[in-house]
């Protein structure tokens, strides 16, 4: 599908001034596209220069952006846009510790790296950015001050994180050649809040427990067994509850051939529960929880965000 764009080119600040436009609304719309590009749509243009960018101007206080050229698009995984909102909002909290566990669990760099170590060589990369006013850091900066510090912790940057910077960096540029005052921290702070809050709220649980309840009810059938057994060894003073790895382990030799994967998760379950009859007593109520859990995920489902 094909569209043809009248606007005036980004550029043209004369033009744009003259049409009347908001400079500060326009350059501060430019960083919120992005970021909504980049967290929730998972899909960015990733080749935003000048001249791929024209203005609608029909409504001077709400200049609209109408961007061109999508030879050049990029995405990122779950966890890459955990990892980048993560860091993001660690640095702007000066949460050193926080920015070297997320590097670790990202698996980007080795898991076998000291967090401490990695905590002050990022803490000796971002300290000095402090320094500045909140309106002249750089988010692009920050990115490229973690990339070469993880680097240095044998961490492999991903392709589509060099697109991602090397178009957050084209963005900043225009952005402060529009309104050199942007604050960016102070647009994109909301947007990175509050999706955040969306993957790590009730919702997103509800909803990770709606698309996990096939494997819920599965692990659910395979704990009366797991219950029996246990029950049996109990009584025959064969398993010492202070001693049960040892144990457990012959259970998932045992069963590993037939079941596997249900088992493990079962296993897992009712190693949380801390006696035999408690865990008995508690499988009707872990039952209705479930399925009172999946209503709630599918009433408690919202509307997109407009």
């Amino acid at each position: 599908m094909q569209e043809r764009i009248y606007g005036t080119p980004i550029s043209d600040m004369d033009a744009l001034k003259k049409a009347g436009a908001n400079i500060q609304v326009l350059a501060e719309n430019g960083v919120e596209i992005f970021f909504t590009q980049v967290f929730r749509h998972n899909f960015f243009h990733a080749d935003m220069h000048p001249g791929n960018i024209f203005v609608v101007v029909d409504d001077p206080e709400k200049p609209i952006y109408a961007a061109v050229d999508f030879g050049i698009v990029g995405t990122l995984s779950p966890s890459d846009q955990q990892y980048l909102a993560g860091n993001f909002l660690a640095f702007f909290d000066r949460d050193y510790h926080r920015i070297a566990k997320l590097h670790i669990e990202s698996g980007w760099v080795p898991p076998g790296t000291r967090i401490d170590e990695l905590e002050s060589a990022v803490r000796a990369v971002c300290e000095p950015i402090f320094n500045k006013p909140l309106s002249q850091i750089s988010f692009a900066q920050v990115m490229l001050g973690l990339f070469e510090t993880a680097r240095r912790f044998d961490m492999q940057i991903q392709p589509q994180l060099v697109l991602l910077q090397k178009t957050l960096f084209n963005i900043e540029g225009l952005g402060r050649q529009l309104y050199p005052d942007l604050d960016l921290w102070k647009t994109a702070h909301p947007i990175l809040r509050e999706w955040m809050a969306e993957q790590m709220g009730p919702r997103a649980t509800l909803e990770r427990l709606r698309e996990d309840l096939p494997q819920i009810r599965d692990a659910i059938s395979e704990l009366p067994g797991v219950i029996r057994y246990l029950s049996e060894q109990i009584a025959n003073g064969d398993l010492k509850m202070n001693n049960l790895a040892p144990e457990l382990d012959e259970i998932r030799k045992e069963l590993k051939a037939q079941q596997k994967q249900r088992f493990v998760l079962a296993l897992g379950m009712s190693a949380l529960i801390s006696g035999v009859l408690v865990l008995t007593l508690g499988t009707s109520a872990l039952l209705g929880w479930v399925l009172l859990g999946s209503g709630a995920a599918i009433s408690l489902t919202g509307r997109p965000r407009k």
